[in-house]
């Protein structure tokens, strides 16, 4: 029999803010990879055109409204999910929020409890209720399952008027080692994604801004551009495949080199 271990038929995968950036970049590889995918996101409209096409695929796509700082929207996301897929093999929580301030400094509490509701609690909302569902399948027998955490290279390097979602980034990356051990005896990974510099809705400004493009953006060694989001469908893709099972508590930066450099 050939090794086969990429070809993810049967598998479902849920990806939040899955409808467009590196989310959709994921979600895109996923079902390419013949994966059922729920899709995940706060705008229907880009819902929608995320779930168009997913669907050319051919396998099975779900778009959901979902606020991942809702604690009680996440719960009824997923088991809704679950009903309606059958089952959750990969949980990728990539929801997240950008809120740069000119100086920490003039940081309020109330950004603070914002950007942390999205990329902290959310994660964690995102990431316990898929585990619940993967622990209930392993202890009755059918073992394993991927959470994957999407964090940012401002979790391990420093980022002027970014202290508060540098943190939470941070937060994301040791909570998927608290993961990775805690859910290990149920044979499920869990691991974090560091993107860098990607060309995302997010990141929108920084793009048509000159002086960035040459001060940092010609820093990166590959080729000495930004990233694309689909650059990440192969590591979505590896984290939910047979290949990876003995993977877990990594961090996986991609970054182009940028952060070696």
């Amino acid at each position: 029999m050939a090794y086969a271990p990429f070809d993810l038929t049967g598998k479902v995968s849920v990806v939040t803010g899955g409808n467009g950036g590196i989310g959709l970049g994921m979600a895109e590889a996923l079902a390419q990879a013949g994966a059922d995918v729920a899709i995940w996101g706060t705008n229907e409209e880009k819902n929608a055109s995320a779930l168009k096409r997913l669907e050319s695929y051919g396998t099975r796509v779900i778009a959901k409204k979902v606020d991942v700082s809702d604690e009680d929207a996440v719960v009824k996301a997923m088991a809704e999910t679950k009903e309606q897929l059958g089952r959750i093999d990969q949980a990728i929580a990539n929801a997240g929020i950008g809120l740069r301030v000119d100086s920490f400094l003039n940081l309020s509490g109330e950004e603070m409890r914002k950007l942390f509701s999205v990329n902290v609690n959310g994660v964690l909302y995102t990431l316990r209720e898929a585990a619940r569902y993967m622990v209930e399948r392993s202890q009755n027998g059918d073992t394993g399952g991927s959470l994957i955490g999407v964090a940012s290279l401002a979790a391990i390097e420093g980022a002027a008027h970014n202290q508060h979602y540098a943190a939470s980034k941070g937060a994301v990356v040791s909570a998927m080692k608290s993961c990775a051990v805690e859910f290990g005896r149920y044979g499920i990974t869990a691991n974090s994604v560091l993107p860098g510099w990607i060309a995302t809705d997010m990141t929108a400004g920084a793009q048509s801004f000159d002086v960035f493009t040459k001060k940092v953006i010609s820093r990166v060694p590959i080729e000495r551009r930004w990233g694309k989001p689909e650059e990440f469908g192969g590591i979505a893709v590896y984290l939910a495949s047979s290949a990876a099972k003995f993977h877990s508590g990594d961090s996986f930066v991609i970054d182009g080199g940028y952060s070696v450099f």
